[in-house]
Protein backbone atom coordinates (compact mmCIF):
# COMPACT_ATOMS: atom_id res chain seq x y z
CA UNK A 1 0.00 0.00 0.00
CA UNK A 2 1.46 3.35 -1.02
CA UNK A 3 -0.35 5.48 1.54
CA UNK A 4 -0.68 4.17 5.08
CA UNK A 5 -2.08 6.30 7.87
CA UNK A 6 0.09 6.81 10.96
CA UNK A 7 -2.30 9.33 12.48
CA UNK A 8 -5.80 10.62 11.95
CA UNK A 9 -4.51 13.62 10.02
CA UNK A 10 -1.56 12.88 7.75
CA UNK A 11 -0.79 9.92 5.52
CA UNK A 12 2.77 8.63 5.84
CA UNK A 13 3.67 9.71 2.30
CA UNK A 14 3.09 13.36 3.20
CA UNK A 15 4.82 12.88 6.57
CA UNK A 16 7.95 11.53 4.90
CA UNK A 17 8.37 14.70 2.85
CA UNK A 18 7.08 17.40 5.20
CA UNK A 19 7.26 15.86 8.67
CA UNK A 20 4.48 15.62 11.24
CA UNK A 21 4.40 19.40 11.82
CA UNK A 22 2.86 20.27 8.46
CA UNK A 23 -0.34 21.36 10.20
CA UNK A 24 0.65 22.85 13.57
CA UNK A 25 -2.97 23.43 14.58
CA UNK A 26 -3.34 19.66 15.03
CA UNK A 27 -0.61 19.67 17.67
CA UNK A 28 -3.03 21.36 20.08
CA UNK A 29 -5.53 18.54 19.93
CA UNK A 30 -5.22 15.87 22.58
CA UNK A 31 -7.28 12.76 22.43
CA UNK A 32 -4.99 10.30 24.14
CA UNK A 33 -5.61 9.10 27.65
CA UNK A 34 -3.22 10.86 30.04
CA UNK A 35 -0.71 8.96 32.15
CA UNK A 36 -1.93 7.90 35.59
CA UNK A 37 0.04 6.97 38.72
CA UNK A 38 -1.70 4.95 41.43
CA UNK A 39 0.04 5.08 44.80
CA UNK A 40 -0.96 3.10 47.88
CA UNK A 41 0.01 4.67 51.19
CA UNK A 42 -0.62 3.58 54.77
CA UNK A 43 -3.71 5.78 55.13
CA UNK A 44 -5.00 6.18 51.55
CA UNK A 45 -4.66 5.65 47.84
CA UNK A 46 -3.57 8.48 45.59
CA UNK A 47 -4.30 8.73 41.86
CA UNK A 48 -2.23 11.28 39.92
CA UNK A 49 -3.45 12.20 36.44
CA UNK A 50 -0.92 14.07 34.27
CA UNK A 51 -2.90 16.37 31.99
CA UNK A 52 -0.93 19.54 31.18
CA UNK A 53 -2.95 22.32 29.62
CA UNK A 54 -6.12 21.42 31.49
CA UNK A 55 -7.54 23.60 34.25
CA UNK A 56 -9.35 22.20 37.27
CA UNK A 57 -12.63 23.38 35.70
CA UNK A 58 -12.06 20.99 32.78
CA UNK A 59 -12.18 17.90 35.04
CA UNK A 60 -15.11 15.96 36.45
CA UNK A 61 -14.62 13.40 39.21
CA UNK A 62 -17.42 11.28 40.62
CA UNK A 63 -18.10 7.96 42.34
CA UNK A 64 -21.01 5.60 41.86
CA UNK A 65 -21.27 2.02 43.17
CA UNK A 66 -17.54 1.74 43.97
CA UNK A 67 -16.55 3.01 40.51
CA UNK A 68 -14.46 6.18 40.40
CA UNK A 69 -14.70 8.07 37.10
CA UNK A 70 -12.29 10.83 36.10
CA UNK A 71 -13.04 12.69 32.88
CA UNK A 72 -12.10 15.93 31.18
CA UNK A 73 -13.23 17.89 28.17
CA UNK A 74 -11.68 20.97 26.63
CA UNK A 75 -12.65 23.14 23.67
CA UNK A 76 -10.23 25.77 22.44
CA UNK A 77 -10.92 28.35 19.76
CA UNK A 78 -8.57 31.05 18.49
CA UNK A 79 -9.41 33.57 15.78
CA UNK A 80 -6.99 36.15 14.37
CA UNK A 81 -8.15 38.78 11.90
CA UNK A 82 -5.95 41.10 9.91
CA UNK A 83 -6.58 43.30 6.88
CA UNK A 84 -5.60 40.61 4.42
CA UNK A 85 -6.39 37.35 6.16
CA UNK A 86 -8.51 35.55 8.70
CA UNK A 87 -7.21 32.55 10.60
CA UNK A 88 -9.37 30.47 12.88
CA UNK A 89 -8.01 27.49 14.78
CA UNK A 90 -9.87 25.22 17.14
CA UNK A 91 -9.17 22.04 19.02
CA UNK A 92 -11.25 19.63 21.01
CA UNK A 93 -10.27 16.84 23.32
CA UNK A 94 -11.71 14.58 25.94
CA UNK A 95 -10.86 11.51 27.97
CA UNK A 96 -12.57 9.28 30.51
CA UNK A 97 -10.95 6.85 32.96
CA UNK A 98 -12.71 4.57 35.43
CA UNK A 99 -11.29 2.76 38.45
CA UNK A 100 -12.87 -0.01 40.53
CA UNK A 101 -12.54 0.88 44.19
CA UNK A 102 -11.93 -1.81 46.80
CA UNK A 103 -14.54 -2.26 49.53
CA UNK A 104 -12.16 -0.99 52.23
CA UNK A 105 -12.08 2.66 51.08
CA UNK A 106 -14.27 5.54 52.24
CA UNK A 107 -15.79 6.63 48.94
CA UNK A 108 -17.74 9.47 50.56
CA UNK A 109 -14.47 11.12 51.72
CA UNK A 110 -12.64 11.23 48.37
CA UNK A 111 -10.79 14.51 47.81
CA UNK A 112 -9.40 15.97 44.54
CA UNK A 113 -6.90 18.79 43.99
CA UNK A 114 -5.27 20.24 40.88
CA UNK A 115 -1.77 21.70 40.71
CA UNK A 116 0.51 22.46 37.71
CA UNK A 117 -1.33 20.23 35.23
CA UNK A 118 -1.67 17.27 37.61
CA UNK A 119 -4.99 16.19 39.10
CA UNK A 120 -4.52 14.37 42.43
CA UNK A 121 -7.38 12.25 43.78
CA UNK A 122 -6.97 11.02 47.36
CA UNK A 123 -9.04 8.02 48.44
CA UNK A 124 -8.91 7.36 52.20
CA UNK A 125 -8.93 3.82 53.56
CA UNK A 126 -11.33 2.67 56.27
CA UNK A 127 -9.72 2.37 59.70
CA UNK A 128 -9.58 -1.43 59.60
CA UNK A 129 -7.65 -1.34 56.33
CA UNK A 130 -5.04 1.23 57.37
CA UNK A 131 -1.55 -0.14 57.80
CA UNK A 132 -0.45 0.30 61.37
CA UNK A 133 3.22 0.85 62.11
CA UNK A 134 5.23 -2.07 63.42
CA UNK A 135 5.06 -2.35 67.20
CA UNK A 136 7.81 -3.88 69.30
CA UNK A 137 6.48 -6.27 71.92
CA UNK A 138 8.58 -6.71 75.02
CA UNK A 139 9.13 -10.28 76.17
CA UNK A 140 8.77 -10.79 79.92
Amino acid sequence: MLVKRHSNYLPSLVSEFWGENLFPAFEKEWSMTPAVNIIEGDQNFKIEVAAPGLAKEDFKVHVEKNILEISAEKNDENEVQNQNYIRKEFSYGEFRRTFSLPSYVEADKINATHHNGVLIVEIPKKDEAKINPRKQIDIS
